[in-house]
């Protein structure tokens, strides 16, 4: 019996306890961590690499992670927002987006993940 690959998660966090946060989280949840980084460029880059999902802040250092969001719109890869804001302060092209609202939990962000992960081939739900 053949095991599928992993999920390959980008993180996109600027505080680095949250970061690693999401790091363990999204390793405990059974799936791989790209990143994390903390800069727009670097998330750009990763961006165009090989992903099945993202977990994105919304306010890096002052910068907005929208840019990273339009680029893994284009390319079909399902992504989550993580803010202190909450949801209604995204533009209205990501409004139909999952928004985890911090401070979070395991459940709430391995359920986002769930959602966004489910139609994913590297996906594995446990029976």
């Amino acid at each position: 019996m053949s095991r599928k690959p992993r999920c390959r998660v980008l993180v996109v966090e600027d505080e680095a306890v949250i970061a690693m946060l999401f790091e363990d989280m999204v390793l405990e949840f059974g799936s791989e961590v790209v990143g994390p980084v903390a800069k727009i460029k670097d998330a750009l880059d990763l961006a165009h690499t090989e992903l099945d999902a993202a977990i994105l802040d919304i306010n890096l250092g002052g910068a907005v992670i929208f840019p990273v969001a339009d680029v893994l719109s284009e390319r079909g890869i399902p992504f989550i927002f993580a803010t202190g804001y909450g949801a209604t302060s995204l533009p209205l092209r990501f409004r139909d987006r999952p928004a985890l609202q911090k401070p979070f939990d395991f459940e709430s962000l391995a359920k986002a993940l769930r959602k966004i992960l489910a139609s994913q081939p590297c996906h594995t739900e446990a029976a």
